[in-house]
């Protein structure tokens, strides 16, 4: 019989604690036990999100104390004292608090190893890839050490045609916190439970919280906010589409925000939360910043939200489309839905001009070259240039193209039936083989490109025009088109139909937690 230890059952072996998972073999087991090596620091999973009141866990911070010299954590009350409870059991009270790192060493050293795919552009990229590998039988976990990689025990079989790199790393230490305090700098014991009775400082902004502060999957640390999804709303809706936008807009707004957390709330499940705070999720920052406009949208929408299937859709939303929506697989590697669909987005006289499929490049430059009647045509990156040259690429790309002799050649692989680039080939003049970026990755890599809806003109030596439209990925709902149709008198509803076909909009469904 061979068992499988986690990290933390590892540690206490290597502390000595005693555990019947752990008591030496007797001479009547059929084999002795095999200490298979962990992929990564063992951190609980957040709890399950209730139907009738769901809490998130947002990371405010995350990678805290990733080595003993990290800047240190600074926690200031905006009123009343804040309360600071460890694991241990002790408690301080204080104004405000520095938390600093130490590195403590194992009692004896413990091995990690894993087997990793990836950078992957977004998660949903290392999502649809992780799905693939289990498929095989094999557990997987998403991760965010730096980008996001799918991580799978040593030695575990690979899907056909996948790259994946082995990584192995002996843990001498670990870093813990330390609290500084009136008699002196004290070791503290996570999770660490911080009140907050008037809120918490952070970021320009004041939260309210409670607060913990726990370890990760990589040896560090995350400041989390447990928050109830409608108050996360105050501090998403604002800084997502904008707190002035008419009514309908910021309800539609409201709907799917409250919906993608829900449905993505099994993002960060290897470091033990829900969701974060940046762009990697929804944009969550002070929610001092919803005014009344926002709030009532919230409880106008309370509870609301779009599912097929009684279950919460993947409610993806961008900037602006630049006149014509993008299916989900234009976007990133991920099954085709049916209310992420390829539609162009505008009165008839624009839908009767630019009909899909839109995948030849002459169709798309009429596209890029029109704008009159278009939904939210009036965004400032509706229709956008750009010059690159083969020096930025190169620094874009990094090692694989430095291979690549000049001149450069872009070229348009493969365009979806949006019109947008789905593979862009980077070639040079010699025998080196080209690089090809695909899905997202093209705008994760050519940052300077809005979306990837656009066309390519040469402009002589290792230099482009790049013409296009819209920004962000593309898929669902476009927040300029949703604007501009809530000023044309359209509906809550009847936006979130136009950009979500086939959904349904109503209460929360039994089931409120991702897989």
């Amino acid at each position: 019989m061979i068992r499988l230890l986690s990290f933390s059952m590892l540690l206490g072996l290597a502390s000595g604690c005693a555990s019947s998972e752990l008591a030496a073999p007797s001479a009547s087991d059929e084999a002795p036990v095999v200490v298979a090596p962990a992929t990564h620091r063992s951190v609980p999973r957040p709890p399950q999100l209730s139907r009738a009141e769901p809490v998130l866990w947002v990371a405010l911070q995350d990678h805290l104390g990733s080595h003993p010299a990290a800047m240190p954590l600074q926690l200031s009350s905006a009123g009343a004292p804040l309360t600071l409870e460890d694991g241990a059991g002790r408690s301080w009270t204080a104004a405000s608090f520095t938390v600093r790192w130490q590195s403590v060493a194992l009692p004896e050293p413990v091995t990690l190893a894993r087997r990793i795919a990836g950078p992957f552009a977004s998660f949903e990229s290392a999502e649809r890839f992780a799905q693939r590998w289990r498929e095989l039988g094999v557990t997987v976990s998403v991760a965010h050490p730096n980008d996001w990689e799918v991580w799978a025990p040593q030695g575990s079989m690979v899907p056909e045609g996948a790259q994946v790199r082995d990584w192995t790393r002996r843990v001498h230490a670990t870093v813990e916190p330390t609290l500084e305090t009136p008699e002196g700098v004290q070791p503290i014991k996570g999770p660490l439970q911080i009140a907050a009775p008037d809120g918490l400082r952070w970021n320009r902004g004041v939260f309210r919280g409670p607060f913990r502060l726990q370890p990760d999957a990589y040896g560090s640390w995350t400041l989390i906010e447990q928050v109830a999804v409608e108050r996360y709303l105050e501090g998403v809706v604002p800084h997502e589409i904008g707190a002035s936008s008419p009514v309908a807009a910021l309800q539609a707004q409201t709907v799917l925000a409250r919906t993608w957390a829900l449905a993505n709330s099994h993002r960060f499940n290897i470091d033990g939360y829900h969701l974060c705070s940046d762009t990697q999720c929804q944009v969550y920052s002070d929610p001092r910043s919803a005014g009344a406009a926002v709030r009532q949208a919230i409880t106008a929408t309370s509870g609301r939200l779009l599912s097929r299937a009684g279950r919460p859709i993947s409610a993806v939303y961008h900037a602006t489309n630049g006149g014509v929506m993008a299916a989900g697989p234009e976007a990133w590697a991920m099954k085709p839905q049916p209310y992420l669909v390829a539609k162009v987005d505008g009165d008839e006289g624009w839908r009767e001009r630019h009909a899909i499929p839109l995948q030849r490049p002459q169709k798309v430059s009429s596209l890029l070259m029109d704008r009159s009647g278009a939904y939210g045509a009036q965004h400032p990156l509706f229709r956008w240039s750009r010059v690159i040259t083969a020096d930025e690429i190169r620094q874009a790309i990094g090692a694989p193209a430095q291979a690549l002799q000049s001149p450069l050649r872009l070229n348009a692989l493969q365009r979806g039936p949006s019109g947008r680039v789905l593979a862009l080939q980077i070639a040079g003049s010699g025998e080196a083989e080209p690089v090809v970026l695909r899905l997202d990755r093209i705008r994760r890599t050519l940052r300077r490109l809005p979306s990837t809806l656009f066309v390519i003109e040469p402009q002589g030596w290792d230099r482009w025009l790049i013409r296009g439209g819209g920004f962000g990925h593309g898929a669902g709902l476009s927040q300029a088109g949703a604007i501009d149709l809530a000023w044309r008198g359209w509906s809550t509803e009847r936006i979130l139909r136009h950009y979500y076909p086939g959904t349904v909009y109503g209460p929360l469904p039994a089931r409120v937690q991702s897989p």
